[in-house]
């Protein structure tokens, strides 16, 4: 189980530096952010890692609605 939640963080280091990276070509890149910095999140609450998943959690909101803001539908009426 350990190796599982340690592969778990890895996978969503690699999500959220590849996905930074590549912020600029395009929304989808942005919501993997905020997906990757979710996944972040998950780890640290399952090590127990508070302060870690506070930020983390933060830093996901902090990308849906940077996601949301850049909605290529945005100024358009309903």
């Amino acid at each position: 189980m350990e190796w599982a939640v340690e592969g778990l963080g890895l996978v969503a280091v690699i999500i959220m530096v590849a996905t930074y990276a590549l912020e600029q070509r395009g929304r989808a890149f942005i919501a993997a952010f905020a997906f990757g910095c979710a996944l972040a999140a998950i780890y640290a609450l399952l090590i127990r890692s508070y302060p870690f998943m506070i930020a983390e959690g933060i830093w996901s909101v902090i990308a849906v609605r940077r996601w949301r803001a850049t909605n290529p539908r945005a100024g358009q009426p309903r």
